[in-house]
């Protein structure tokens, strides 16, 4: 079981810098941080706007949760040693089904750990809702895990600030952990998206209206 309370001391402080230098760039609204896991089985469920996404869970977290990343981003060095300094990484090669990774992450979960996962899979560029894949659904059906969902928006307007030379507001707004119900431990294929939708709904309703997508 992972606790809050062993994270390492080098990991505490890492993540008090990367606040600093958040703060220089950008004006941050966070919500709700006491209703991010501190041990799991759990799962945070972001939607997805930014690369900035991981670094504000990874900076804010009490337990830096294990993440999905395109495997791109291990080819970059500081990306990388940020995955692997603050949790840990699961690189996924998006151009195809990858059961590799989703084993891998249900096994974090069966570890007690924490696992970030964005329903969505990829990066929406214009801040709205995308429609969520059934692999959060699965995992969190299969495992029993709280599931915390998070909306984030305001990147989308992040690069228009900066040319101007201002730090763009950016929300981070954790909403109430829930579990999926007990019958989603025995869903099929054909059953999940009606779970996949109770997570999209949880993220849907944290977002402005105009920016929730198929889930308004």
């Amino acid at each position: 079981m992972t606790d809050s309370s062993q994270m390492p001391w080098g990991m505490k402080n890492g993540q008090k810098i990367v606040r600093l230098l958040l703060k220089l760039i950008i004006r941050l609204d966070v919500q709700g941080l006491e209703r991010l896991p501190l041990r799991g089985p759990a799962m945070i469920t972001p939607n997805h706007t930014s690369w900035l996404d991981v670094i504000l869970l990874a900076a804010y977290s009490p337990v830096p949760p294990v993440t999905f990343a395109a495997d791109k981003w291990d080819r970059i060095p500081l990306l990388n040693l940020l995955f692997r300094h603050f949790g840990q990484a699961i690189f996924v090669n998006r151009g195809a089904p990858d059961l590799t990774a989703l084993r891998a992450a249900l096994q974090v979960l069966k570890e007690g750990r924490v696992l970030g996962v964005a329903p969505e899979g990829t990066r929406s560029h214009d801040g709205i809702l995308q429609q969520g894949h059934d692999g959060a659904a699965w995992l969190a059906g299969r495992t029993g895990a709280t599931i915390a969902p998070v909306a984030m928006w305001g990147h989308e307007r992040m690069t228009a600030s900066w040319v101007r030379l201002r730090r763009p507001l950016v929300h981070m707004h954790v909403g109430e952990p829930y579990e999926l119900p007990p019958e989603a431990r025995r869903a099929r294929a054909k059953d999940l998206p009606q779970y996949t939708e109770i997570i999209m709904y949880k993220i849907a309703a944290m977002l402005p209206p105009e920016q929730r997508g198929p889930y308004a």
